[in-house]
């Protein structure tokens, strides 16, 4: 079968990093991160600091194999690829920059995959599924993570609607400063982000339980042949280990993880889309937060809702929206796509039919 992704490789793009399961070929798109060398360094040498403060002698990093790095869990992360921006990779002629019009022209099915997905339609789609929320319960981790932080400190938490979603999108530096006023100095709030870390790493080594009806959803997606993909900020150890618990390793053919460098949530969902071999329009991406939606319609997705950590009011430019998995089978995902596009409701010219004229026969018409 042609490889969708020919035609990129064609272009002497460098490979990625082996990110995939072992079963399955990287994708050939290597996603440089050479902006953020210096910040990236910044951020290492400032996380060596705070270790050598704690007397931790781990040189990785990290805090007994976690990375020190709470505000990635603790924040609403940009969204990404509005206007068509996206990441860029490296070639012998110089960068290249993907976006989404580049993955959806190059990625195009190959003559032999257009007949397969003509026969079996269901193959042609690559599911994308976030990990907060829509695969585990994170939602959870971090309440629990703040309510024991707060017990160690002496502490209470308000029990202010208000304060929860701070707790939940805000960034630990904004709620431990603004929103709970709980230190001053920033070796006490350095102090306190790193216990915070290390508490939700604690609370994630205990999770067991994926999110209701996710298991028999993915088990009908497996059946039919449907690839499908895990996107989180979690660095890839502690997010395969976390699948394993759940049952789920098997049913994710692809994991974006921290190791990947995406800088946003859409450059996620794009990376995700180049390792199922799928181009973004024809991907579904399976969302809690309005945020999630909004930059999957920006490389061109699908968005399924999932109602629960934010109303369903909230949860509008969905595509779809549902209670939980229970209510989704695969002829969701065909509706999906029954129309044209995104320019299916556009105004169209009212085509009058005519009957067609009467052929004159001659001699020349009759074989």
């Amino acid at each position: 079968m042609e490889n969708a992704l020919s035609s990129i490789s064609s272009s002497s793009l460098l490979p990625l990093a082996p990110t995939s399961f072992p079963s399955h070929p990287p994708a050939k798109l290597r996603l440089s991160r050479f902006k953020h060398w210096s910040s990236a360094e910044n951020r290492r040498n400032k996380t060596l600091q705070l270790r050598n403060a704690f007397g931790s002698g781990d040189e990785n990093g990290q805090l007994d194999g976690f990375p020190c790095i709470p505000n990635k869990f603790f924040m609403d992360e940009v969204i990404g690829a509005e206007y068509g921006e996206g990441f860029e990779t490296f070639r012998p002629e110089g960068p290249l920059k993907v976006d989404v019009d580049f993955l959806n022209d190059r990625m195009q099915e190959g003559f032999l995959q257009r007949i397969r997905y003509a026969m079996k339609p269901d193959e042609a789609y690559g599911l994308i599924f976030s990990w907060d929320n829509v695969v585990a319960d994170s939602r959870a981790l971090k309440l629990h993570a703040w309510e024991q932080l707060a017990a160690e400190e002496g502490k209470e938490i308000p029990e202010d609607g208000n304060v929860q979603r701070h707790l939940l999108h805000a960034g630990a530096d904004h709620v431990l400063h603004k929103v709970l006023r709980w230190g001053k100095a920033e070796e006490d709030i350095d102090r306190l982000k790193s216990r915070l870390s290390q508490l939700y790493h604690d609370n994630l080594l205990e999770l067991s339980e994926p999110i209701e009806g996710l298991k028999d959803w993915l088990d009908a997606l497996a059946t039919s042949r449907i690839p499908c993909a895990v996107v989180s900020s979690l660095d890839r150890k502690n997010m395969v280990d976390a699948l394993e618990r759940m049952g789920l390793k098997k049913f994710f053919q692809a994991i974006v993880s921290e190791e990947d460098g995406m800088e946003s949530i859409a450059h996620r969902f794009l990376s995700a889309a180049v390792k199922l071999d799928r181009k973004p329009s024809k991907c579904v991406v399976f969302e809690d937060d309005p945020r999630g939606i909004t930059a999957a319609h920006n490389c061109t997705m699908m968005a399924i809702a999932l109602i629960g950590a934010h109303p369903a009011y909230d949860l509008g430019q969905a595509d779809l929206a549902v209670a939980s998995f229970n209510e989704l089978s695969v002829i969701n995902l065909r509706r999906l796509f029954a129309h044209k596009g995104s320019t299916f409701m556009d105004l169209q010219k009212q085509v009058i039919e005519k009957s067609p004229s009467r052929r004159k026969l001659t001699i020349d018409t009759i074989f």
